[in-house]
Parts: structure tokens; sequence; C-alpha cells
């Protein structure tokens, strides 16, 4: 069995221009393109997985075209990581959350890029808003993900949703200048494991038929939410397939692996009752920099602090959500990782308040470090959230707060006409006059 379910050779569609080609025909009558799809449930399945192609590259080499055959890596510098590599670079084993030293030992003529999130996000609402056009029931995953819901949308495009999905990465390719893979089926579980099929520029299907003896020799790992331990616990149990997890009942899993058992049996007979929800808020949003040499004192960890806590600001702000939780991270020059959460009285968007936040957290993480401990990286996130217009409320106890989220306001409208650089606060410059943007992100 290989990683790509079997197709029929009955009806069938070009990828290129969506025609209908009949059984048996190698290309498009209408175009000649041999980019074909054939599948006996192509007409009756509505559940789809969109994910752009090594996303953050695909940018970059849109934006570039003279990096166009070359390989491209985003990321920091080199005690940074690979944030997103294209697909020449993929090639040579390099792969995101790689380190950077790592990645260039294995691919040293590639292209290195800092990310630039901002205009990440611009192109992920654009693709959004083209997802938008062909069905209303879009659930965002990342800046480049998302699943789609095309049930009852035939009558409106008069096609079927195979016939919609290949129009619209079509008219992304065309309009925002990326590629996108699609993954078909009739739910989420088994569409985003159809996405990763055929990268890049691939439409899979899973189709009832076919499911079961797909998923059995699919690893454990392509189970959502089955991260190293359950998987060591799984190996540990013998249970290395879905096939092999399907062969055990659904009380026995439950019973040792409890919530997670429940998911492990059903995802293993192909079920999945999760609807396609629009406005799914993400779990965490965080930024983090890794520090060209280590750094020991806390009044410099909180320097490097407050770009990102501007960055983390900016990024809930465009997506209109607040947050109640803020999520330090210090990793150590030993690698290990420290965190400290705490939960706000409101939800927030304000950098401001991140940040003050974040000073306190910097705090409890270093009276909890060995002594004498250095750090190579720090990073601030945000959980637990809401509507945007759930953020920063009138505390009577701070009659200032109404104050610094006015100044914060009038800097974000600077921004928004003047750019980025335009205007910042006293802590955003650097000693000694050090030019912007040298430290890795």
């Amino acid at each position: 069995m290989t990683d790509h379910p079997p197709v029929s050779t009955g009806t069938g569609l070009c990828r290129n221009c969506g025609a209908d080609i009949p059984a048996g025909v190698q290309r498009c009558p209408a175009c000649s393109s041999p980019r074909t799809l054939f599948h006996t449930e192509l007409n009756s399945l509505s559940i789809a997985h969109l994910d752009c192609d090594a996303f953050y590259a695909s940018v970059e080499k849109r934006d570039d075209p003279n990096l166009r055959d070359k390989p491209v890596i985003v990321g920091g510098g080199r005690r940074g990581v690979v944030s997103a590599a294209c697909y020449i670079a993929r090639i040579r084993g390099v792969h995101s959350a790689m380190p950077m030293f790592k990645a260039l030992k294995l691919c040293p003529e590639a292209t290195v890029i800092r990310p630039d999130m901002d205009k990440y996000v611009t192109v992920g609402r654009q693709i959004r808003e083209l997802m938008r056009e062909i069905s209303p029931l879009v659930e965002p995953l990342s800046v480049d993900e998302a699943f789609l819901d095309l049930s009852g949308t035939q009558r409106l495009h008069r096609a079927s949703p195979a016939v919609a999905l290949i129009r619209l990465i079509n008219r992304i390719e065309r309009d925002v200048g990326v590629t996108a893979s699609i993954g078909l089926s009739y739910n989420k579980f088994l569409a985003k494991l159809a996405s990763d099929m055929n990268k890049p520029r691939g439409f899979a299907i899973i189709g009832k038929a076919e499911a079961l003896d797909f998923l059995d020799t699919q690893p454990v790992t392509r189970i959502w939410g089955v991260g190293k331990a359950t998987h060591r616990k799984l190996a540990s149990d013998g249970l290395q397939t879905i096939g092999q997890l399907r062969s055990v009942d659904e009380k026995r899993l439950v019973t040792r692996y409890g919530a997670m058992g429940l998911r492990l049996a059903r995802f293993s007979r192909g079920e999945d009752n999760r609807s396609v929800t629009p406005h799914s808020l993400p779990k965490n949003i965080s930024n983090e920099t890794t520090f060209f040499e280590d750094i020991s004192e806390p009044d410099e960890l909180k320097r490097r602090l407050w770009p990102l806590c501007e960055k983390l600001s900016g990024r809930v702000k465009t997506r209109d959500l607040s947050g109640r939780t803020v999520t330090l991270k210090l990793k150590t020059s030993a690698f290990k990782t420290l965190t400290r959460s705490q939960a706000l009285p409101s939800p927030t968007q304000l950098a401001e308040t991140l940040f003050r936040c974040g000073e306190t957290l910097v705090d409890r993480a270093i009276d909890g470090a060995p002594a004498g401990s250095r750090f190579r990286l720090i990073g601030i996130g945000l959980s637990n959230f809401s509507d945007a217009l759930e953020a920063d409320p009138p505390d009577l106890a701070d009659p200032d707060a109404a104050h610094r989220k006015r100044i914060e306001q009038v800097m974000d409208e600077v921004r928004g006409k003047l750019g980025s650089r335009a205007i910042t606060k006293g802590r955003g410059l650097k000693p000694g006059a050090q030019k912007a943007g040298k430290e890795p992100t």
C-alpha cells in the first residue's frame, strides 16, 4: 500500500481548467493539460483542507523572481532556526524548526531571508478572502492553511466542490502568486491527510471506499494530537500503525489513553464528526528571538522583549483578537527551556500590557533558573483568545490604562500611514545607536 489511496478510472476533471474528462483519457480535451484527476467519489465529497506550499519561501520567491530556481530558507541568523524552506532546499534535507547552522551545512548555497510576518499575514488574508468567495464555511488553522466545507454550494457555483476548489487554487496561483495543495474527503481528519500527499500543487482525494485501506499502513503520528509522549506510549504498547489501533477495543483505548483514546479509536475508523467552524480561534500566537551572544542581565533581556511584544501585538490586532494569558519563554545556553505564564484580569491586544506582564515573568523565570544562567532565546506568547471587542476595557483600579491604550492607537495609526518604523517608544531604541534588524527572529 502506498501513501496514495487508489483512484478509479471513472469521472475525471482537469486540474488546469476544471473541464470534465472521459475515463481513460490522459490529457484534457479542452486545454491538453496532463494534470488530470479521477475518482469514483469525485463529485460527492465536500470537506477540503487547503495548504499553501512552502508558504513563506514561496512569497519571497514571488517578490524576487531571481530566487525562483534557487534554494531559499526563511529564518533567523546562524543561531536561529528555520521557519520555512522551499522545496529545492527540502530536497537537501532542510526542514522547519531545524537549527540554522545545520540547515546551512546541508545547503550552504541557500539564500537566507529573515521572516517578514506582516507581509505573510497580508498575503494570507488575501488567500482567505478568496476562500470565502467559494464558501462561508472557512476555518483557518494558520496564516496559510484552512478547512473548507463546500456542502450545498453546487447551485451557487454551478459546479461540484471539486471543480470549485480547482478554480480556487488556480486563482490563488494566478492572482496572489503562490501555489497551494488541496485534500478532499468526507471529514476534516482525512482531508488534512490528503492535502499532504501530492505537494506541491497537489490535489488528493480520500473517499469512503478506500479510507480504511489507506489508513491501515499510516503511522499513528499522522493522527492529530499524537505528539512525542503519546507516540512513545503507543509504541511501548506495540501500536505503530493506524490499522493496529483499529484492532484495539475502544473502551481499552479510553482506559489506557483517556480522552485521547476516544480520538484514536474514532480516527482509526476514519470517523471525525468535527464541523468546519468559521470563527475558530487559535490556541496561541507567539514571537521569539535567538541572540547572537548569550545574555544573563535581566535588563537586557527585557530590552529584547519589547520589540517581540510589539510584533505580537500587531499580529493579534491584525486578526481582530485579544488574549488573556501571557506566556514567557526563555532558553538557557544549555538548551533548557523555561516558561512562565500569567492570566490577565481582562483580554488584551496592547504591546504595553504584554510588556509589563512579560517583565514580571522574566524576573520569575530568572529566579527559578540555576545561579549564573545565561540565555540564548527569549519569546512571548498570548493565548486564551476572545474577540477584539473585549480587549482592554476601562479599569477603575488603573486610571492610566485608557491613556496608554490611546497612545498605542495613535502609534498604530501613524505606522499604518508611514510604515512600521515611523514611530517607536524610547525602550525600542537600541543602546549605542545599533542598527535595527541585526538580531535573528
